[in-house]
């Protein structure tokens, strides 16, 4: 493994570890949003960040494959 990868999967971990905080956090305020409308905004920050997830994810994966 080249030090550019460890430091690629570090940045990756970190990443991953931000949107969790960020994914937390748009949770809870669904969770507790007071009508449809911030329900439905914290809903689309969710679905973001589960994609920006993802893609981090693919990604890794791609450089795993290398």
């Amino acid at each position: 493994m080249t030090d550019k990868s460890q430091v690629l999967r570090v940045l990756f971990h970190r990443l991953n570890n931000q949107l969790g905080i960020i994914l937390a956090n748009a949770e809870l305020l669904e969770k507790k949003a007071p009508d449809d409308t911030h329900r439905a905004r914290a809903a689309q920050v969710v679905l973001s960040v589960l994609e920006a997830m993802g893609t981090a994810k693919e990604l890794r994966a791609e450089l795993d494959d290398q």
